[in-house]
C-alpha cells in the first residue's frame, strides 16, 4: 500500500491510497500525519486503516499516469545521511583529493565511525515532487542526483514509510573544502522526493530495495546505476537515532539514507535533462533539471 498526493477536480490537494494493482482511492484525511494519527486512534496500523476505509468506495476512473502528483509529504525538514555506502566513500574520497584514489581522508573515517554523517538537506519550500523541476547551481560545474531511499519518521523518530528521494549535490564544491557542504546541498529545488510513500507495514524486508537511476539528455540515456539497501552499512534505526539524539524532530521529516549510485566522474548534470530515480515498490521520480535564468547574487 502506497499513499499519494494530488490535485482533484476542484484544483485541491488531497491524499489517496494506491494499491499495488494500480488503482487509486481518495482517502478522508488532510495529509500523511493526519492518516497515521487517525489510524493511531482507531487502535489499528496505517494500512488496515485504508482497507477498512476504500472497502465501500470506487477507485478513481483517473489512472496514476493522468493524476498530477504532488510530493506525498510536505516535510517540514528532509535531512540526509552520507557516506553510508562504499561508493558513496570512494566517491567522496575521488573529489577530496582531486583523483588520488589511495589517499585516505575523513571519508575514509567517519565510513568506519561510530558516528554516522547527519546533515540537513532540505526545507519544504526547497523540496519538489515527481514531476517538477529540479535546479542546478549557476557558481557549480559538476552537480549530480543523488538516489536515495528515505524514511518517513514522526517527531518521536519512529519510521512510518519508505520514499525515493534526490539529493542533488555539487561535487565540485564540496571537494573544494568540506565547510562548504552546506552550499553543495542546499538551494532552490535541490531536494525531490515521492512520487509516494511506502507505508512500513507493507515491506517485507525494508534492506531488499532494489534502485535504479537513469539520466537522459535529449531524450537518450546517458546514465544508468543500479543499487540495493542491502549494500548500506548502517542500519536505519541507528541512522534515525543519530538524528533525533538531543535533537528536536518534526512530525513527517524525512530522512535520506545516502547513496551508491554515482554517475561517472566525468558526468555532470546540464539544463534540460531528466533524472528518473526507481525503487522497487515505490514507483518512480522524475525531474526535469533546469538552469534558472536569474539568480540572486549578493553584492
Amino acid at each position: 500500500m502506497r499513499i499519494i498526493r494530488f490535485i482533484n477536480e476542484h484544483s485541491v490537494p488531497v491524499l489517496g491510497a494506491l494499491t499495488d494493482d494500480g488503482k487509486v482511492y481518495p482517502l478522508p484525511c488532510a495529509d500523511f500525519m493526519e492518516l497515521v494519527d487517525q489510524a493511531e486512534k482507531e487502535g489499528t496500523t496505517p494500512s488496515d486503516f485504508i482497507r477498512s476505509n476504500i472497502q465501500s468506495i470506487k477507485p478513481l476512473a483517473a489512472g496514476l499516469e493522468d493524476l498530477q502528483l504532488l510530493v506525498p509529504i510536505v516535510a517540514p525538514e528532509v535531512w540526509a545521511a552520507g557516506v553510508t555506502y562504499e561508493r558513496s566513500r570512494d566517491a567522496r574520497n575521488y573529489e577530496a583529493t582531486g583523483g588520488k584514489l589511495d589517499a585516505a581522508t575523513f571519508y575514509d573515517k567517519v565510513y568506519d565511525a561510530v558516528r554516522p554523517e547527519i546533515f540537513f538537506k532540505s526545507t519544504a519550500a526547497r523540496t519538489v515532487g515527481t514531476g517538477q523541476p529540479v535546479y542546478i547551481r549557476s557558481d557549480s560545474n559538476w552537480q549530480i542526483p543523488e538516489p536515495e531511499l528515505g524514511l518517513v519518521v514522526n517527531k518521536e523518530g519512529k519510521i512510518l514509510g519508505y520514499t525515493i528521494g534526490n539529493d542533488m549535490s555539487c561535487r565540485d564544491i564540496e571537494g573544494e573544502n568540506p565547510l562548504y557542504l552546506p552550499q553543495a546541498k542546499i538551494w532552490k529545488n535541490s531536494c525531490s522526493i515521492g512520487p509516494a510513500i511506502r507505508l512500513v507495514d507493507t515491506v517485507e524486508d525494508p534492506y531488499d530495495f532494489q534502485l535504479t537511476c537513469r539520466i537522459y539528455r535529449n531524450e537518450e540515456k546517458v546514465v544508468e546505476g543500479t543499487a540495493n539497501t542491502g549494500q548500506l552499512k548502517r542500519k536505519y534505526d541507528e541512522l534515525v537515532s543519530y538524528l533525533v539524539r538531543d535533537n528536536e524532530i518534526f512530525d513527517g521529516t524525512v530522512l535520506l539514507t545516502g547513496t551508491c549510485i554515482v554517475p561517472p566522474n566525468d558526468f555532470t548534470l546540464q539544463d534540460g535533462d531528466r533524472i528518473e530515480i526507481e525503487i522497487s515498490g515505490i514507483g518512480v521520480l522524475s525531474n526535469p533539471v533546469k538552469r534558472p535564468s536569474t539568480h540572486s547574487v549578493a553584492v
